[in-house]
Formats: C-alpha cells, structure tokens, sequence
C-alpha cells in the first residue's frame, strides 16, 4: 500500500468507482476502452516515469514527460487493438454492437457540419474519413486524452478515478464531435 492508502480509501476502490461510472453512464465501448486505458496506460507511465524520468521534463510533482510518452504509446495501442481486433471480432458478428447497444465508435469520423461550412460547405462524404485511416484518427485522439488525464491532478483525487472519467469524457466528446449521433 501506499502511505496515502494507508490513512485513506485504498487505491482498488478508486478503480472500482471509476470503472463503474464508466461503464454506466457511457457507451460501451467508450467505458470498456476507458477502462483498459487506466490499466495499460497508467501502469506504463508509471514504470517508465520510474525507469527514465529523472531525465526528462517534469510535466507536474511526481508526473514526467517519459512517463507521459509511454502513457500516450501505449494508449494509441490499445485503443488501435481494441477498435481494430478485439470490437470487430467479438462484437459486430454477434450482435453486440447493433440497435441500443451499438458502439460510439462505428469505424468513421466526419467533421462537423459548422466545420464543413467554415470549410466552403464541403459534403459530409468528402468530409468523412474510415478505415485504417479513421482507426488511426481515433487511436491516436485515445492515446493524447489517457496521456492527459493520468497527468491530471484534480482536487488531489485518485487516478485510478479520474482516468477513466476523463478518457470517457475526451473520448465521448471526440465521437459526439465527428461522427456519434
């Protein structure tokens, strides 16, 4: 345990609590991927914040840019994993990604329609990108917001509770932007 644990709440119910507000209040595959980026993301910052962070940049107290390096890799992987092998294969085919419970991320962004106008009225469908191309788009906004969250500090709260409510946000806010209805 922490020292921090030991006159407070243990670190194990701050994950519970942000995982159960993840997985209640969003779509999901929004609070699944939140979820997996606390686990992947911020075991990776911390190890690699251990490992090389005494020689780089302190993003904040005890928080380093190595660690936050690590935190946005390893988010791009495993939302690209996720979005990319584990929601197709075990999700379309079998009916788990259709009608209420279909997911917030359908393999396509589209830019806002005050964008497209700002843009010289371009068509939804030239202003829409898929595939690997909206897999990539999609992983790498996933691996910038776990990065930014797990460097966070709000209100002296856990990050086991914060990161996934901010990734569930982030990511939520990015899909409702380009492409959720």
């Amino acid at each position: 345990m922490r020292e921090t644990e030991v006159d407070g709440y243990n670190g194990v119910v701050w994950y519970l609590l942000g995982a159960w507000t993840v997985l209640r209040f969003f779509p999901k595959d929004i609070g699944v991927l939140s979820v997996l980026l606390l686990s992947w993301c911020d075991t990776a910052a911390s190890t690699f914040g251990r490992l090389w962070g005494r020689y780089t940049w302190k993003v904040r107290r005890g928080k380093s840019l190595a660690g936050s390096i690590a935190a946005m890799l390893v988010g791009v992987g495993t939302a690209a994993m996720f979005y990319g092998w584990i929601a197709p294969k075990f999700g379309s085919p079998r009916g788990y990604d259709t009608g209420d419970n279909a997911f917030a991320f359908q393999g396509s962004l589209t830019l806002p329609a005050k964008a497209r106008e700002m843009l010289g009225g371009i068509s939804a469908n030239k202003a829409t990108i898929s595939g690997p191309i909206a897999l990539a788009a999609m992983s790498v906004w996933a691996g910038f917001v776990a990065s930014a969250s797990e460097a966070v500090d709000l209100f002296g709260w856990d990050d086991n509770f914060t990161i996934p409510v901010f990734c569930g946000m982030g990511l939520w806010s990015f899909l409702k932007a380009f492409g959720y209805a």
